[in-house]
C-alpha cells in the first residue's frame, strides 16, 4: 500500500487515527487533522486519501472538503463513515457497524488502486499528447448498475436509480447471472425477495470471481455482513432515495475506474480506440476499412458490414450500447459509433450468411442488456447488412449499407 502522501483522518476535537484504523499505522503514514485545519493541511500534505470517521462537528466542512479533493489530481479518495444525507458525490460511504472497521483496509486499497490507475493515465497522457484526452464529464453519466429483486421495493428502487444512471433489472438470480456475464457493470443492488441463504450464496460467488470482486454492491434488504472478500460491499436499508444517495459515490468511483481503463486501452492502441466506447474512432475506422477492402481485393476474400440503428440520440444509451458490443465482437472484426448514433461493424472473412448470424447474436445481446433513457424501454437495434464487391471503395460500400438501412426502416 505504498503511495505518495499520507492518509489524513479528519475529526472534530479529538485524535481518532490510532483508535479507528490501527491496522494502517505500520505500513501507511496516518495523520490526524481537526476540521478547522482541514483545508490548509490537505494543501500542505497532499494526501493519498482522506478518511472522515464521523461527520459530527463538520458543518459545511464536508462539502468544502469534497470540493477541494475533487479538484485535485490524481484522484484522492474521500471515505466517510456513516455519512448523513445528502452526501457529496465523491464521498465514499463506509459503515462502521457489524465489524465494518475490519474491512477498512480493503475499502482503502480498492480506492487507492483507482488513484494509482489515474496516476498512470495522467503520466502517459503527458508523454503522448496525440491520444484522446480523458472526458471531463461526471463518470456517473457512463454508469450502469444491475438491480436484482422481486419485492415491493424493486420498482421504487428502479425508478430512483433510473433517474440518475442506467439500470438493468433482473427478477431472478439466473437472469442476473446472464447480465453479469454479458456486459460490464458499475454496481449491483440486491433488493428484497430473496432469502438470506440465497443472498449469502450470491455474495460468495461474487467474492470468488475476480471480475466482480471489486464492484460496489449494495444489499438493500438489510441484514448483517459476513466476512466476504468484497471491499465495496455495503448494507443499505431505508428509503430508496437514501439507498441511491449513499450508493452513488461508490458507483461513480467504479465508473471512473472503467473510464481510466478504456483510456489506457486507447493509448495501447495508439489512440485509435475511442475511450468512451471501446470501438475505433471514426478516422481510424475509415482507414482500417480502406485497408480491409484493398486486402480482400487482392486475396479474393469477403468482408461484410453491418449497421445497427439504435433509435437513440442520448449519449449515455449510445455509449452503453457500444461498450456492450465492443467485447462481444470477434478479434478480427472492428467497428465504430457513427455521428448519427448508429454502430457500424465490419466482419472480416465473412459472407452475408455468416455475417447475418453474427449480427443477430450481437443484436440480441444489446436488446436484452441495454436500456434506453426511458427505463421501461429496451433498445431494439435495426440491422442492415451488405457485403463488399470487387470494385468497392469505402464510400461506395458505406453508401450501399446506408441505402439498405433506410429501406429497412
Amino acid at each position: 500500500m505504498s503511495q505518495q502522501g499520507p492518509l489524513i483522518v479528519i475529526s472534530h476535537g479529538e485524535r481518532r487515527a490510532s483508535l479507528v484504523i490501527p491496522s494502517c499505522q505500520s505500513i501507511f503514514p496516518v495523520i490526524d487533522i481537526d476540521w478547522s485545519e482541514a483545508s490548509e493541511g490537505i494543501e500542505l500534505l497532499q494526501p493519498a486519501a482522506v478518511f472522515v470517521p464521523t461527520t459530527e462537528g463538520a458543518g459545511g466542512g464536508l462539502d468544502r472538503l469534497a470540493d477541494q479533493l475533487a479538484a485535485m489530481q490524481p484522484y484522492v479518495p474521500l471515505i466517510v463513515a456513516d455519512p448523513e444525507m445528502p452526501c457529496p458525490d465523491n464521498a465514499l460511504p463506509f459503515s462502521l457497524l457489524n465489524g465494518g472497521i475490519d474491512r477498512f483496509d480493503r475499502r482503502l486499497n480498492a480506492a487507492l488502486r483507482v488513484r494509482t490507475l489515474h496516476k498512470t493515465v495522467l503520466r502517459r497522457l503527458a508523454s503522448n499528447p496525440a491520444v484522446p484526452r480523458l472526458p471531463d464529464s461526471n463518470p456517473i453519466g457512463d454508469a450502469t448498475v444491475l438491480l436484482i429483486g422481486r419485492g415491493a421495493a424493486y420498482p421504487t428502487l428502479s425508478v430512483a436509480f433510473g433517474e440518475r444512471l442506467g439500470v438493468v433489472g433482473a427478477l431472478s438470480i439466473e437472469v442476473a447471472a446472464k447480465h453479469l456475464n454479458a456486459r460490464d457493470l458499475d454496481g449491483i443492488i440486491i433488493s428484497e425477495g430473496f432469502s438470506q441463504r440465497v443472498v449469502d450464496a450470491l455474495l460468495t460467488v461474487l467474492a470468488e470471481d475476480s471480475r466482480f470482486r471489486n464492484l460496489p454492491i449494495a444489499v438493500a434488504s438489510g441484514g448483517s455482513l459476513a466476512n466476504y472478500d468484497l471491499p465495496n460491499l455495503e448494507v443499505m436499508s431505508g428509503e430508496p432515495y437514501r439507498v441511491v444517495s449513499t450508493f452513488l459515490p461508490l458507483v461513480r468511483q467504479q465508473a471512473f475506474e472503467a473510464r481510466l481503463r478504456r483510456t489506457l486501452r486507447s493509448m495501447d492502441a495508439g489512440g485509435l480506440l475511442d475511450p468512451r466506447t471501446g470501438l475505433l474512432t471514426l478516422d481510424a475506422f475509415h482507414r482500417e476499412l480502406n485497408s480491409a477492402i484493398h486486402q480482400t481485393r487482392s486475396s479474393g476474400a469477403n468482408i461484410s458490414v453491418a449497421r445497427f440503428s439504435l433509435g437513440q440520440k442520448h449519449e449515455r444509451s449510445l455509449f452503453d450500447a457500444a461498450r456492450t458490443l465492443s467485447p462481444l465482437m470477434r478479434r478480427m472484426d472492428f467497428g465504430t459509433l457513427e455521428t448519427d448514433g448508429s454502430i457500424v461493424v465490419v466482419f472480416a472473412d465473412a459472407d452475408l450468411r455468416n455475417a447475418q448470424m453474427i449480427a443477430r447474436r450481437l443484436s440480441s445481446v444489446m436488446k436484452h442488456t441495454t436500456h434506453s433513457v426511458k427505463r421501461a424501454m429496451r433498445i431494439d437495434p435495426q440491422v442492415a447488412l451488405t457485403a463488399s464487391r470487387s470494385d468497392d471503395s469505402v464510400a461506395s460500400l458505406l453508401s450501399r449499407l446506408n441505402e439498405k438501412a433506410r429501406a429497412a426502416s
